[in-house]
């Protein structure tokens, strides 16, 4: 992943895109950093990582951006972030991290509230990386009351 987004980040600076070089700049730095720290190269699975975490910090900025008045830097953050979706697997939507949901409460025949840290072990494990973790629990929550 890391030579993709280098590779990039040399057509980027080939077309002369400084907002696209300015960006891939901040996610190799990430990855490139999240590497230092582990000592080793970063399997896929540790990038997306990464990338999300990254994700869930850019999308906190844009808010507080706009919050304060502050479209230049929301935009800036929201470009990023576009950068960023393209290297991400696309995400379930709600119907089908729904159905998912149902099934692991059939499974295991969770029927209230206090099975919930069982139905979102097993559907979390299920969904790592193609759902957002937020929008699984209010779904359990949703599905056990």
């Amino acid at each position: 992943m890391l030579d993709q987004l280098q590779e990039e980040l040399k057509q980027a600076m080939k077309k002369g895109d400084k907002a696209a070089m300015i960006g891939f700049r901040n996610i190799i730095g990430k990855l490139k950093a999240a590497q230092i720290d582990k000592g080793e190269i970063l399997n896929e699975e540790e990038s997306l990582k990464i990338l999300k975490s990254a994700t869930k910090q850019l999308k906190e900025s844009v808010d507080q951006y706009q919050k304060g008045g502050r479209e230049d830097l929301a935009e800036k953050e929201l470009f990023e972030l576009s950068l960023i979706d393209k290297y991400l697997p696309e995400q379930l939507t709600t119907d089908e991290i729904r159905k998912v949901v149902k099934n692991v409460i059939q499974s295991i025949g969770a029927e209230s509230m206090q099975d919930m840290g069982r139905v979102m072990g097993m559907v979390m494990n299920k969904l790592i990386g193609v759902a957002d973790g937020k929008l699984v629990q209010k779904v359990v929550q949703d599905e056990l009351s």
